[in-house]
C-alpha cells in the first residue's frame, strides 16, 4: 500500500501526470501499453501500474536480459520476450498458472515508427481467454490510464479496428515515431 501511494505520489505530484480512467475489476489481462516512443515510457507506465495494486509483468526485449541489467529489469518486473509461436503458448500458460495476473507489452514491439503492430498479444489474450486492457500515455495531455477494454477478441480485424480508434488521437513523446496498424485504419 505505501509503494502505491508513493508511485501516484511521484507520478502525479512530482512529475504532473494525471491518470485518467480506472483499471478494471479483473484478475488477469493482456495490457496494451502504447504508445511506445521512449525510454521513459516504460518509467511512466511502471509508476502508474504502481498506482492500480495490480499484479503485472511486463514483456521486455530479450537484450535487456544480458548481464548485469538481468537482475535490474527482473527487479522491475519484466520477463524477456522471444519471437517464437512457443512464447505465446508460455504466457498463456503464466497466465493460467496464477489467480491474479496482467501481461503488460507494447504490440508496436520497438521504438522506431511501425505501421504493423505485432499480433502477438492477440493470440495470448485469445489462447487464455482474457481480456485486452487498453492503457495509453498521452504526452500532450500528460495523462496517463486506462482508454478502453476489448472482451470481444473473436476477429482479428475488429480488435485492430477498435485499438485504431481508442489510440486515434493519443500523442506519443516523439509523435513522428508513433503509427497506429495501417493495415485497419
Amino acid at each position: 500500500m505505501i509503494m502505491k501511494t508513493i508511485a501516484q505520489i511521484i507520478l502525479t505530484k512530482i512529475l504532473g501526470w494525471k491518470i485518467k480512467g480506472e483499471f478494471p475489476d479483473i484478475n488477469k489481462s493482456i495490457v496494451i501499453f502504447a504508445p511506445h516512443t521512449s525510454y521513459y515510457d516504460g518509467l511512466y507506465g511502471k509508476l502508474y501500474l504502481m498506482t492500480t495494486g495490480v499484479e503485472y509483468k511486463f514483456l521486455s526485449k530479450k537484450e535487456f536480459f544480458k548481464f548485469p541489467y538481468k537482475y535490474f529489469f527482473k527487479l522491475y518486473g519484466s520477463i524477456p520476450v522471444f519471437e517464437n509461436s512457443k512464447y505465446i503458448n508460455d504466457i498463456v500458460q503464466l497466465l493460467d498458472s496464477n489467480d491474479k495476473l496482467h501481461i503488460v507489452l507494447s504490440p508496436e514491439g520497438q521504438l522506431a515508427i511501425t505501421d504493423r503492430w505485432k499480433k502477438g498479444f492477440y493470440y495470448m489474450a485469445v489462447n487464455a481467454k482474457v481480456p485486452i486492457v487498453m492503457t495509453y500515455l498521452d504526452f500532450q495531455k500528460k495523462e496517463i490510464g486506462v482508454k478502453g477494454i476489448i472482451d470481444e477478441t473473436k476477429s482479428f480485424k475488429n480488435t485492430m479496428e477498435q485499438i485504431n480508434y481508442y489510440y486515434k488521437d493519443v500523442v506519443a513523446k516523439y509523435p513522428e515515431q508513433f503509427s497506429l496498424d495501417k493495415r485497419f485504419n
